[in-house]
C-alpha cells in the first residue's frame, strides 16, 4: 500500500532542502518513515501477514542504511532528522 499523494507531498515539503527536492537522503528517510509507520500499524492488526512483515523489515533496513550514510556525510542534517522523526533515543 503506497502513500497517498497528499501525504507524500506533505512529507516532501517537510524534509526538502530546497524547492523541487524530491530525492535527497532526508526526503527519502521521511518517506520511508511514513511507510514504516503505515505498515507497522497494519502488521500489528494482521498478525499472520508475513509478507507485509518482510516488507517492513526491508524498509527499516533501507532507512537505516540511508541514516548511516547521512551520519557520515552530513552529521548536522542527520541530527536534525533524528530529532524530527523521534528516532534513536
Amino acid at each position: 500500500m503506497p502513500l497517498d499523494k497528499d501525504e507524500k507531498r506533505k512529507v516532501i515539503e517537510e524534509f526538502a532542502e530546497k524547492p523541487g527536492d524530491v530525492g535527497s537522503s532526508a526526503v527519502q528517510v521521511g518517506i520511508l518513515s511514513k511507510r514504516i509507520e503505515q505498515i507497522s500499524t497494519h502488521t500489528s492488526k494482521m498478525k499472520k501477514d508475513a509478507h507485509s512483515r518482510r516488507g517492513l523489515v526491508r524498509l527499516v533496513a533501507k532507512r537505516r542504511k540511508l541514516l548511516n550514510y547521512m551520519k557520515g556525510a552530513r552529521p548536522e542534517k542527520y541530527a536534525e532528522i533524528i530529532k524530527k522523526l523521534g528516532l534513536r533515543h
